[in-house]
């Protein structure tokens, strides 16, 4: 094989490989797909522990995933007016996703997986937010969703408590 043909080759690999230009570019992506997943995995610790089936991985893959869709979009010069088709589509397919988490136990009136539904969509929620550069937009969604999570459940139990008392 000739240099010529070593240099086309290289040039080709290099040329495939473009798509983060500097480094500036490179640690932008990276930080906006390491916080989706960071804040994904949040939120997947906090269902793991309440044995939930969707956990950290599902999560974390959810949320950066959901980040990839709208950073590729961004790079490949979608304008941002335009960027709400790639946000319908995430939506649409993380509610497929949902759907397989909810649960309606033959025999008992009681359907399961809601929360957990709701809560791999608004992961995915979360993974836009980071994907688009709105960092603490999604940071704080992350905050409240783990306040949700945890303070909502005491909440409801403390007022069926007071409801038995009175009864």
């Amino acid at each position: 094989m000739t240099t010529s043909a070593l240099q086309k080759i290289g040039d080709t690999i290099a040329a495939e490989f473009s798509d983060l230009p500097d480094i500036e570019q490179a640690t932008r992506v990276m930080l906006r797909l390491l916080l989706a997943a960071l804040l994904g995995g949040l939120l997947g610790v906090e269902r793991e522990s309440h044995g939930k089936a969707a956990g950290v991985r599902t999560h974390m893959l959810v949320a950066m995933g959901s980040a990839l869709f709208v950073l590729v979009s961004q790079q490949a010069g979608m304008l941002e007016a335009d960027l709400s088709r790639v946000v319908q589509g995430v939506v649409a397919g993380v509610g497929f996703l949902g759907a397989g988490a909810i649960l309606k136990l033959d025999g008992e009136e009681k359907v399961k997986g809601l929360t957990t539904a709701a809560g791999i969509w608004l992961t995915a929620a979360i993974g836009v937010a980071a994907g688009m550069g709105r960092e603490a937009t999604a940071v704080l969604s992350t905050l409240l969703a783990l306040a949700v999570f945890a303070l909502v459940p005491k909440v409801v139990g403390l007022i069926d408590k007071s409801g038995r008392e009175e009864a």
